[in-house]
Parts: structure tokens; sequence; C-alpha cells
């Protein structure tokens, strides 16, 4: 494995909780950390910007507690999603208040931009740019992220098309350093294989969603323990970047998620959260195909015992 082993070492189970836009908050982050995986959130979930400073202090005075008291069982670090696309113009001051509290670590999405880089790298932060094909990947490396997250396809949220199959394989022939992988990852075999193939972190998202400390309507929840990754459609029409959905949540919008329209890819705007026509698509959920798995809704922590009971399992099995 390449990641450093300041992170290895503090991972009951190597696992990277993915930012969820909008659920992804402290009690989320928290939890994930306090059980063992990396924890994450957008920074743009936390509005207005004077909230991102009091998520930040809460977050790592809560993890430092924990330490403290828990020095057999340390918190694993935990990461903040910045979206470097020029229309988010809460860039620089969400940095400097990452810079502020010294976070850990960074994940990048939307653009790789080099001056970014330098910036987290100066408070000793490490960068992660998630990518969904070899072409973008070399662009973040050369610009100076110092991991990847190879999103394939199956992911919730803006995933790729590729098999995760070729997007690692091609990223191995010439990157060794931290890598995840992110599509339809839900359970500890999953895992398991997400490592056998090259990565050194799964990247797991939809599963969280449907936990007690996630942010997400009750019905969102319920929608994913009830659907499977036959219910998922791929479209471009909510943010102007395709993406994962689940089809019942765009039939309860009055849409057929058979035949939608697609949309105009210059119509981002993530910097406001999203322009008028988007906050229209406010209930329509976001989520990748892996969620087959979640058969509860239960705390986030029950969810990384799972995971890690299920990876030890696999990794038992095929040792014989």
């Amino acid at each position: 494995m390449s990641l450093p082993e300041s992170i290895r070492s503090r991972l009951r189970v190597p696992v990277m909780g993915s930012p969820l836009f909008i659920i992804s908050n402290p009690d989320l982050v928290l939890a994930q950390c306090k059980a063992g995986i990396i924890g994450s959130f957008p920074s743009l979930n936390a509005r207005p910007l004077s909230q991102l400073d009091e998520w930040l202090h809460r977050i790592t005075e809560e993890l430092a507690a924990w330490d403290r008291d828990h020095p057999d069982q340390p918190s694993a670090p935990f990461a903040v999603n910045q979206i470097v696309h020029r229309s988010n113009d809460r860039l620089e001051k969400d940095l400097e208040l990452c810079a502020k509290y010294k976070v850990p670590m960074v994940i990048t999405s939307l653009g790789a931009r080099e001056e970014v880089n330098q910036a987290v790298h100066g408070w000793g932060g490490i960068v992660m740019h998630d990518v969904i094909n070899n072409r973008f990947g070399r662009k973040a490396i050369e610009k100076g992220a110092d991991g990847l997250i190879a999103v394939a396809a199956g992911a919730g949220g803006h995933a790729g098309t590729q098999s995760p199959f070729a997007l690692i394989q091609e990223l191995r022939e010439w990157f060794d350093g931290p890598l995840a992988l992110s599509g339809s990852i839900a359970n500890g075999r999953a895992v398991l294989a997400a490592q056998a193939m090259g990565a050194d972190l799964a990247y797991i998202g939809s599963m969280f969603i449907a936990t007690e400390e996630a942010n997400a309507d009750q019905a969102y929840k319920q929608m994913i323990v009830d659907s499977s990754a036959e219910d998922i459609v791929y479209s471009n029409l909510f943010t102007g970047v395709h993406g994962n959905y689940l089809a019942p949540s765009i039939i309860n919008a009055g849409m057929d998620p058979t035949n939608l329209p697609e949309s105009d890819p210059s119509a981002m705007d993530f910097g406001s959260g999203g322009n008028s026509d988007k906050k229209a698509w406010k209930d329509i959920w976001g989520c990748g195909q892996g969620i087959g798995a979640v058969e509860t809704i239960g705390s986030a922590g029950d969810a990384v015992a799972r995971l890690a009971e299920e990876y030890a399992q696999a990794k038992q099995a095929l040792l014989g």
C-alpha cells in the first residue's frame, strides 16, 4: 500500500467515506472517524461561510478529545472536499479556514489547480483528486496532487463510465502513490477486491446515506434500503455533469427516468450551491449501484463495524 503510515495506522478498515453533497455533516464525519475510517464532507455543505469555521472547530476538538480518551483506538483523519471549478466563489475563503485548522486531507473535484495543491501542502495536508479517466489522473499529478480517487462506473454522484478494472489498471501503470477506488462498493468483500486491483482505499458514499447521522430525508434513506442497482439512472440533467440517481425519486418528481433530456454542461454552478433551475431538483436523490448490500438504516459506527467484519472474513477466506 502506498498510503502514508500516519494514515494507514489509524484505519480500522481501508475505507474513506466520500463527501456527500448536503448529506455529510459533522455528526457523520465524527462517527466515521471514531469508527476507524476517513470521514469527509464538502466545504460547501457548511452555509454560510461562518458555519465552516464552526464545523472545523468542532471536528478537530472532538477528534482530539477522542484520541486523548482512546489512545489504543485513535480516530482516523478527516478530509474536506473542495470544488475547484471556477464557479466556486468561496474557494479562497474555504481554503483559508482549512489552513487555520490544518485539515489533514483535502479532496479536490472538478478541475486540478496547482495553486490549491500548493496551499494545502503549505500547512502539511495531503491532496486527493478525483478523476474519471487516466488522462485526468495524469493532469492532477502533474499539477501537484498527492493521490487520486478513481471514480469508476457505478459510483454515486458524478460518476465515470469506465470499469474499475480498466481505470485502476491504467492508473497503476505509471502512478504508485495513494489511490482510492469509488464505484459500487458497499461491503467488506468489495473493499478487499479494490485492494486486490491495486487501490489503497475503498471510497464509499451511498451506504452512509442510510445512516442515522446523515443529513438526509428519512424517505431518501428508506429508498436506498428498498432499491438495488436496477433502480439507478445515469444522467447529466440535474447538475450539468453526469451522475447516478435513484429512479424512484425521479418518478416522484413527475419525470420518466427512461426518457430524460440532456443538460447543458456550461450551466454548472457549484459555487452558489446551484442555480435556480437546479434547486428544483432538490428531491432528486443521488446514489451508486452498490446499494443492494444496504439492508437497514443504522448508525455509521455499525456500518463500519459490518464492513470491518466482512473485510476480515473475506481475507480469511482468501487465505484458506
